[in-house]
């Protein structure tokens, strides 16, 4: 009998062509990256009021207006500054037509982010509401948008200062930003990063002034605190700032900015520093050391102004401009042989951190030299593990993006194993199983991980034993039980990565997954809650219902945990601002200081 060819209509009928703004709206990850609810600093809300203030840094590198004011009143957002105003008469224009903009031109603008023509009219596209007003010279010209779409303008007179005005509201719409809500936190710490990177200007939210007098050195300060083992090394030019010193702490962090945007991914810039820092040491020390042997427990920022920067994502993360690494490498070398030549005492205190960091991988080596044929077997077959498909460090670029994707649930023991495993997506998430409790290692030297069996397996599977750069998956994420234990068990591994891997935290592929505490349901309807005020208003909402408590991830069904782990998934990112903060809470938490815990734990226990 022969086979029916069922063959997919295709004609005219199924070629659509959208606007631009409806293919924002449609495909918004292609322009802000992520939507999310607010709750990580990376969520696209925190990204279109990126947009709209890259334009007010743009209007002050371009040498006009000193002051940004931004407000947050609800979930609306205004940023006003007193730069030159957009021309009236492009007004709509600039924020309405993709393409459209004075970016463009290197005479108006000489160093930008905001060179796609995208920003704003993203901002415009996914708003609910958006106003945008600008002076110049006694006149404005006002309009407002709903959704991209013109609803209103004005041209008048005015007696205010030059500037742009811009306000919005991300649209709360359950294909754009469904609920979501501000962490007013997130938005300082941007503040906060704008302030450090542009030197006299002076930024207010709400009316609190934020402003930083010694740019890159109060940021490097800001995170180190006092545990900087040398004063800061720093140099300052038109179009090159940087300032880097040591820690005591294993890995190396950076923080980079292009023309004032923070390129968390890094790029050319990013590697022309640390090419720069080893040339120069090796040549001023007359040595030959080792980029591993410098980079353990630096901590830099660098920040470049060029014109024309090309990023590998819409969203600006990383820098791809090839033709910067030459003259980046170059003063990089000059200025810190220089600095040293001047500083003595900074050149001697660099010396011995490099000098420990040398006997310190020599040692470590030895034990790698010894655990070789272990390390070979167990990446083969590493116990406890059970494989996903993509991984982060794909070579293929057709696979990068599913890398990215990627996520390993470090779970404690196998019963939670078991349901992750059943209910997960083999292609890009893994498992992870620990037996028991892994060790407190808070004071202890990294060649302990080597002595100990469950950590060795778990840096192994990771990929991150020779460089945080072979990192294998997107996102580490902690899975544990929401009690006495599996709080304890998430305190251990925070102190793991904390201690040893601190990039991987400052790169922000670590987090902890929430799963829900109660399961609320009747007959006819369930819902899952994840606090008891989820919990008291479900059963108000629900008639009848009967409420269950989940004492842990192995009492989730896998029927149930499929949608845990799903595209609703909820992560909390592991974050921190300062090392010597983070460094002084693990040791009072997970130091060797027992009575004086127990006497907080007392003072501070609550009589449940």
């Amino acid at each position: 009998m022969p086979q029916e060819n069922h063959q997919i209509k295709y004609d005219e009928s199924n070629i659509k062509s959208l606007s631009s703004f409806e293919h924002i709206r449609q495909r918004p990850g292609m322009y802000i990256g992520r939507l999310g609810d607010g709750s990580h600093p990376d969520d696209g809300i925190y990204i279109l009021l990126k947009e709209v203030i890259d334009n007010s840094i743009d209007e002050y590198m371009a040498g006009s207006g000193n002051r940004i004011n931004v407000t947050l009143e609800g979930n609306r957002v205004s940023v006003r500054d007193f730069g030159r105003g957009i021309p009236l008469s492009k007004v709509i224009e600039c924020v309405s037509v993709i393409n459209t903009g004075a970016k463009y031109d290197n005479e108006a603008f000489r160093y930008s982010v905001g060179l796609n023509g995208v920003g704003t009219k993203a901002v415009n596209a996914l708003s609910s509401e958006f106003e945008v007003k600008s002076i110049r010279d006694g006149e404005y010209m006002w309009a407002r948008f709903e959704k991209g779409v013109l609803k209103a303008k004005k041209r008048g007179k005015t007696e205010e200062g030059n500037g742009t005005f811009v306000s919005f509201v991300p649209d709360p719409s359950p294909d754009i930003f469904g609920a979501y809500s501000f962490n007013e936190e997130y938005i300082k710490e941007r503040l906060w990063n704008y302030a450090y990177l542009n030197k006299g200007l002076t930024l207010s939210y709400n009316s609190r002034i934020i402003k930083s007098q010694n740019g890159l050195m109060d940021l490097v300060i800001k995170i180190l605190g006092e545990d900087g083992l040398y004063p800061l090394i720093t140099f300052r030019n038109e179009h090159l700032e940087f300032a880097f010193t040591h820690t005591n702490s294993y890995g190396d962090r950076y923080r980079s900015y292009v023309n004032g945007q923070y390129t968390a991914d890094g790029g050319t810039h990013e590697a022309a520093f640390k090419e720069g820092v080893l040339k120069a040491i090796n040549e001023y020390f007359h040595k030959s050391w080792g980029s591993a042997e410098i980079r353990d427990g630096i901590v830099a920022t660098i920040a470049i102004k060029i014109q024309n920067p090309v990023f590998e994502s819409q969203t600006k993360n990383k820098l791809g401009n090839t033709d910067v690494r030459g003259w980046i490498v170059q003063e990089v070398k000059e200025a810190v042989v220089d600095f040293l030549m001047k500083n003595r005492d900074t050149a001697k205190g660099l010396e011995e951190k490099i000098v420990s960091n040398e006997k310190v991988h020599k040692e470590e080596q030895q034990l790698r030299n010894n655990s070789k044929e272990k390390a070979k077997k167990i990446s083969l077959n590493i116990p406890k593990l059970r494989e996903c498909k993509y991984h982060l460090n794909n070579s293929t670029q057709s696979h990068r993006e599913e890398g990215e994707n990627s996520m390993i649930f470090l779970t404690e023991g196998d019963s939670a194993a078991g349901s992750i495993t059943k209910t997960r997506n083999p292609n890009y998430q893994a498992v992870f199983a620990l037996r028991g409790k892994p060790a407190n290692v808070q004071g202890m030297r990294r060649e302990f991980i080597y002595r100990n069996e469950e950590l060795y397996n778990m840096m192994v599977a990771l990929g991150i034993e020779e460089s945080i750069d072979n990192l294998r998956y997107g996102k580490v994420v902690i899975a544990t039980d929401a009690d006495v234990d599996g709080y304890h068990i998430r305190m251990l591994l925070m102190t793991y990565f904390f201690t040893y891997f601190e990039e991987l935290i400052d790169q922000g592929r670590l987090f902890i997954l929430e799963t829900p505490l109660f399961r609320v349901r009747n007959k006819k309807e369930t819902l899952y809650c994840y606090n008891e005020k989820e919990r008291d208003e479900a059963q108000k909402k629900i008639k009848g219902s009967e409420v269950t408590r989940f004492k842990g991830l192995g009492e989730i069904s896998p029927n149930e945990f499929g949608a845990f782990i799903g595209k609703d998934i909820k992560l909390v990112p592991v974050t921190y601002e300062s090392i010597k903060d983070i460094k002084g809470e693990m040791e009072f938490y997970m130091g060797d200081n027992t009575p004086t815990r127990r006497e907080f734990i007392m003072e501070n226990l609550i009589d449940g």
